[in-house]
């Protein structure tokens, strides 16, 4: 596997993580204890602790950054496209939508943190626009 195919696989999983101990593990610890019915969840709801509000935003923000990294990383491998800049991209990308989940449901949301979240944001997007326009011109491509 290919390091972009590595990251795309630590960033689903980190997404899954985030709902697993953040989000399910709140929820489970209500119903667990009895504080909360297992039907008192509603959709679209994000009633409950802050840090609890904050996870299932941040976990909202890694479902919606997910799918546009899987297409970039769909594309590499249509096309066969290698090379180090995208291994160096893919590299720098994670740890960014790690720390900025991190950042997200670990820090009350002060104008520093938000700036910080938005700095991680601001990383993550120039990877993956820096991916699609280094494949657009074709570097790495097979010819």
């Amino acid at each position: 596997m290919t390091i972009p195919i590595w990251v795309l696989l630590g960033f689903a999983g980190w997404t899954l993580l985030v709902l697993l101990l953040a989000v399910g593990g709140y929820r489970w610890r209500l119903i667990f204890t009895g504080t909360a019915a297992i039907n008192a969840f509603e959709p679209g709801s994000a009633r409950g602790a802050d840090w609890y509000e904050r996870a299932q935003r941040a976990h909202a923000n890694c479902l919606e950054n997910l799918p546009v990294y899987t297409a970039l990383v769909v594309t590499l491998v249509a096309t066969g496209a290698q090379h180090p800049a995208y291994d160096a991209l893919a590299l720098a990308l994670l740890p960014a939508r790690i720390a900025q989940t991190v950042t997200h449901i670990g820090w009350r949301q002060t104008s520093r943190a938000v700036a910080v979240r938005f700095t991680l944001f601001s990383v993550q997007f120039v990877c993956m626009v820096a991916i699609g326009c280094l494949m657009a011109l074709g570097v790495g491509a097979r010819t």
